[in-house]
């Protein structure tokens, strides 16, 4: 099997796994880092989302071959201290119920405020659709989305 080097969340991480394997079980099941979450496997639902090089990326349908040097950044990554603006407007507007989703929604926020840092309500549907929250927790993501954009400007 082949060895791989992999910067994440700004660490060094030797990994020996089959090229096939998708970065979300080198993430859990190598380096144990157990916040990027299974959802459907297919890169459908948004709950395994990282980002590559600050990309939103489902991490269940990447094969850690295609990687390269790229920079992983997971959901603990993401802020040392857990008081990134998403995470913080995800508190403040109440948004988990379940939770479950919520890394895969917050990574993709990040990489949309990233992006677009004063997104319309289109451009967070639009960007946002695909990560999907059984809860129902929509208007709540897109107000903290929002919320969020408005401290990092």
């Amino acid at each position: 099997m082949p060895n791989y080097s992999l910067r994440i969340n700004g660490q060094v991480h030797e990994v020996e796994v089959a090229e096939d394997t998708p970065v979300l079980w080198v993430l859990r099941d190598h380096i144990k880092l157990l916040g990027t979450k299974y959802g459907c496997g297919i890169g459908q639902c948004g709950a395994c989302t990282i980002h590559l090089d600050g990309l939103a990326m489902r991490s269940c349908s990447v094969p850690i071959s295609a990687v390269g040097s790229q920079k992983i950044t997971t959901i603990e990554g993401l802020s040392e201290k857990g008081n990134h603006p998403v995470q913080q407007a995800w508190i403040e507007h109440d948004v988990p119920q379940c939770g479950y989703c919520q890394a895969g929604q917050i990574m993709n926020a990040a990489a949309l405020l990233a992006d677009t840092p004063s997104p319309s309500d289109k451009e967070i549907a639009a960007r946002m659709n695909g990560n999907i929250c059984r809860c129902g927790t929509y208007t709540r993501i897109q107000k903290a989305i929002k919320t969020a954009a408005e401290k990092m400007s």
